[in-house]
């Protein structure tokens, strides 16, 4: 009896906690964006006078909301531990942050994660799936110059073309840095089973914490925003940029972010605003890898010093990044031809490691039909 009346305690303060929870952010948000929507109208003619001025004071609000988004999470006790390379020393510089996407609870950590890395924040760009456009959050995105990409066959290629329309005219002009994407288009528990026929079909491995990224968006950002270093053209609009267009040296980084949730149990959104979820910590590890070793392809030769597998005459290269989250992070790259190595010895190999999480980057050497998982 003592038991339930503990149990049915906790259950009652988890739910009046939910409960305040979400009244405050609904107030915070009731008055945050408006007040963030409201001054930039009044800024207008500063718009129109000095833009540089506008889109700086303009980032500095926009960066103001975002930690008021992570600090949802950081009151509910849900940190972050970062691993990998330092990417603070490129903060100022052009990048494209690649990220593996599982619930709506990764934007929310890289909120919280950029927060302390400089200008990184009020100079970055987001690609997010339409839908959210029509969010509470939509419209300060919309203002800010983020773009919305709708997915599917009959909309990939017209989207191409407007996301090279949207760089050209706001990249540069809006002195945006980072541009960041989620290759696999969409949240894991929705793709991983197209993803997984995708891969039968094509006799790629068999993937059940991750899905096969689509490449359409990252080429068109490279090839874009790479550009100048072979033309020193800059897109965007040239009353802002005249001076400055030959400082640019265009994308010179690819961040390769991975955001590993302890026993492959992510956050979603609901998770940060309730905070029903006992305190939790989550593993962030970046890679830098420099834009002037992209080969023709929109490939990244893999020179990393740690172990390998080596195979003869390649066709296709899967690089694995393997996280172990209860564990300490373990980095491995292995590269495997499927025709030489059966699928059935990594699978194995991956339980031999009591592997709890694990993401895969994909560079293709032949050609492969395109991925609308």
């Amino acid at each position: 009896m003592a038991q339930l009346l503990d149990g049915a305690g906790k259950l009652v303060w988890v739910l009046l906690r939910s409960v305040l929870r979400f009244t405050f952010m609904f107030i915070n948000n009731c008055v945050a964006i408006p007040s963030y929507c409201l001054y930039l109208l009044l800024l207008q003619p500063l718009r129109i006078w000095d833009s540089s001025v506008f889109w700086h004071i303009e980032g500095v609000m926009f960066k103001w909301l975002l930690a008021m988004v992570s600090s949802w999470g950081w009151v509910a006790g849900y940190t972050v531990t970062e691993w990998g390379d330092d990417v603070r020393p490129i903060s100022e510089e052009e990048a494209m942050v690649i990220v593996n996407h599982q619930s709506t609870g990764d934007v929310c950590t890289l909120m919280m994660c950029l927060q302390d890395k400089g200008t990184v924040v009020r100079k970055m760009m987001w690609l997010m799936d339409h839908v959210f456009k029509y969010t509470n959050f939509g419209l300060v995105s919309l203002i800010h110059g983020d773009f919305f990409i709708r997915q599917g066959k009959a909309h990939r290629d017209k989207q191409l073309i407007y996301l090279k329309e949207h760089l050209d005219k706001y990249y540069h002009s809006r002195d945006r840095k980072w541009i960041v994407l989620f290759p696999e288009g969409g949240f894991l528990r929705k793709r991983r089973e197209t993803s997984q026929l995708f891969a039968k079909k094509h006799s790629l491995p068999h993937l059940t914490h991750v899905t096969l990224p689509r490449l359409g968006a990252s080429h068109v950002i490279l090839k874009t925003l790479g550009a100048q270093q072979e033309n020193g053209s800059v897109g965007g609009d040239a009353s802002m940029l005249n001076t400055t267009a030959n400082k640019r040296k265009g994308l010179q980084w690819v961040i390769d972010v991975t955001i590993a949730y302890p026993k492959a149990r992510p956050m979603d959104i609901q998770t940060w605003i309730f905070g029903y979820r006992p305190p939790t910590v989550t593993h962030v590890h970046y890679r830098i890898i420099p834009s002037s070793r992209r080969t023709e392809g929109g490939a990244f030769p893999a020179d990393d010093p740690r172990p390998r597998v080596a195979v003869p005459d390649p066709v296709v290269c899967f690089r694995l990044r393997l996280h172990v989250v209860q564990r300490p992070p373990v980095h491995l790259l292995l590269f495997i031809l499927s025709a030489l190595m059966r699928r059935e010895s990594l699978l194995d190999h991956w339980e031999s490691l009591r592997i709890g999480w694990c993401v895969a980057q994909v560079s293709y050497k032949t050609p492969l039909p395109p991925y609308d998982g």
